[in-house]
């Protein structure tokens, strides 16, 4: 099997349906290094009440305690929605020089919908964007998500 964005992405979405199932906003990540997945997160906010608990800081916190360093310029981050400040900012500080994601985030995402902040070469260098992958499955799940906490 290859193993390329689109496999990687299926463990990204795979940590959002866990989400989904804990009812919170169905959001995904993991974290490769050397083509071997060394972390995984999804949404824990309402569960944690813990505004932190995004999918990608769980995912980063891991792969730091797993890899024993904070600096993880040898990695990339799958995830299954576009990173909002505070995850970019921790990507950025993380060193992390690819980030994949699924959908954009019109709200929140700052990789293309509020503003593109991995353009700013003093927060960002050479950061390689990779975006759409599982665009369609991780749209639906979204969908499905929003639409049932609304008959709620």
């Amino acid at each position: 099997m290859i193993k390329d964005d689109t496999y990687y992405m299926r463990i990204a979405l795979n940590e959002a349906k866990k989400a989904y199932q804990k009812n919170e906003v169905p959001v995904g990540a993991c974290i490769v290094c050397d083509g071997k997945v060394i972390a995984r997160g999804h949404n824990l906010r309402e569960n944690r009440k813990d505004v932190t608990k995004h999918a990608e800081i769980v995912a980063i916190q891991k792969a730091c305690k797993n890899l024993n360093r904070w600096i993880l310029d040898d990695c990339i981050i799958y995830i299954t929605a576009e990173p909002c400040l505070m995850c970019a900012g921790a990507i950025s500080q993380a060193r992390i020089k690819k980030i994949v994601y699924g959908v954009a985030s019109p709200k929140y995402g700052v990789c293309e919908s509020v503003c593109d902040i991995t353009n700013n070469q003093k927060i960002f260098t050479n950061v390689v964007i990779n975006k759409g992958i599982l665009k369609e499955e991780i749209e639906k799940l979204m969908k499905d998500f929003f639409k049932g906490l609304r008959k709620q």
